[in-house]
């Protein structure tokens, strides 16, 4: 009976021990970590064509980064815009593209999570950043690509910018450096934009544009820079081979997808479908079925494309040509059908009628007749005479050439 009391007792003291030394860790740990001095971050940037290496470090110790995972939060928003990117990384850097604006406010914060249970441990305060690029003169870049092969980009040049720069545009795709083939220019020959044609990309490598500031008169320009991905930028032409009908008492719209330098299946593309008085409505197909048998007066319907499934783009074709909607001039399919059947068996009728009244059925399957004994005869006495007078013409045409020489055999005994 002792020994069976001995055991529960020795659990209860083992277990006691074990939470006394898990106590005491755990305030060992948070000891350490509350004694520790405060984390505080430095923030610096690098340059990085086409963009800036926005860096940071911490005074964190060798024996806090083994124990712990850090890991960090990230905020930047450009200038002169609302929206802010916050990412959480691992990594104490981050490339950030301009992209033609004139810098950014950064704020980064060092966080320690527990390896054993994901529970942060400490963090840092924001520690904030400025960084102003040098002055961007243009604005409102944009670029389309259309009828596959060319290409077209576009700015303006604000009210601040120098009187004597001169803006120039180049880019460079899979590893080749193209310049400007033919620019546009304001009132002020200045270049507002750029024309290229014949150029042909490969849809998934990027396009890396250059647009260099010169200052004429001092010698001296920046660089911008700006990245785009060809698919986003397409502007697709309308869809073409619009048909209208009227089929099973609607009205069906079909059409086809335009080229395009991507891919061309028919799940990338979204249609919008334009009809009279009707609300513009969305199509991921290549037909539209609107439910009614006649329009009550003459409508159109127009069509528009984009790309929305295999990669997002925002720019929509211009509105299709209007096809017009009108019962009075537009194919009902199942009606023409029907009247064609009707007429084929009317005129079938009249063509098994016509044939009894005049016995037409009778006359085509009449047998031939034989040729009589009489016509036999007839033919084979025609036969002999042509025969006779074949032998009596040629007997004639020899006593003739008899007779030809006997006269010459005359006349040249007389000379001799």
């Amino acid at each position: 009976m002792a020994h069976v009391t001995v055991i529960p007792i020795m659990l209860i003291i083992s277990f006691f021990q074990c939470k006394t030394l898990f106590s005491t860790s755990l305030a060992s740990e948070q000891q350490d970590v509350g004694d520790a001095p405060e984390l505080r971050n430095t923030m610096w940037i690098s340059k990085h064509e086409p963009g800036v290496i926005l860096s940071w470090n911490n005074n964190l110790t060798k024996e806090e980064i083994e124990k712990y995972t850090v890991k960090y939060i990230l905020s930047y928003k450009f200038f002169n815009t609302t929206h802010e990117n916050e990412e959480r990384l691992q990594k104490k850097k981050k490339r950030i593209n301009l992209n033609l604006h004139s810098g950014f406010n950064a704020k980064v914060k060092t966080q320690l999570f527990s390896k054993e249970t994901d529970d942060v441990i400490k963090e840092s305060g924001w520690t904030e950043f400025t960084y102003k690029a040098p002055p961007v003169y243009i604005q409102n870049f944009s670029c389309i690509i259309y009828n596959i092969s060319f290409f077209n980009c576009t700015w303006y040049i604000k009210a601040e910018a120098p009187e004597d720069i001169q803006i120039f545009l180049s880019y460079r795709h899979i590893g080749k450096d193209f310049d400007c083939q033919q620019y546009i220019k304001n009132a002020r020959k200045k270049n507002i934009g750029c024309h290229m044609k014949e150029i042909y990309f490969q849809p998934s490598r990027k396009i890396n544009l250059n647009i260099t500031v010169r200052d004429m008169k001092n010698n001296s320009r920046l660089s911008y820079y700006k990245i785009f991905t060809p698919q986003t930028i397409e502007k697709l032409n309308p869809p073409i081979n619009i048909s209208v009908s009227l089929e099973n008492r609607s009205i069906q719209i079909h059409w086809k997808p335009p080229p395009t330098i991507g891919s061309a299946s028919s799940k990338c593309f979204l249609y919008e479908v334009n009809i009279t008085d009707l609300k513009i409505v969305n199509v991921t197909g290549e037909k539209y079925e609107y439910p009614f048998h006649k329009p009550a007066r003459k409508c159109a319907a127009q069509v528009r494309v984009k790309k929305e499934k295999c990669i997002r783009n925002k720019i929509w074709s211009e509105w299709s040509e209007p096809v017009f909607i009108d019962h009075e001039k537009t194919v009902d399919v199942m009606l023409l059908s029907l009247t064609l059947f009707c007429l084929l068996i009317f005129l079938g009728g009249l063509l098994i009628l016509a044939c009894r009244r005049y016995q037409c059925l009778e006359v085509i399957t009449m047998p031939v007749p034989h040729p009589s004994d009489n016509i036999k005869s007839w033919l084979v006495a025609d036969d002999t005479t042509r025969i006779k007078c074949q032998c009596k013409g040629r007997c004639t045409q020899m006593l003739l050439w008899e007779y030809q020489k006997r006269m010459e055999m005359r006349t040249f005994n007389r000379n001799v």
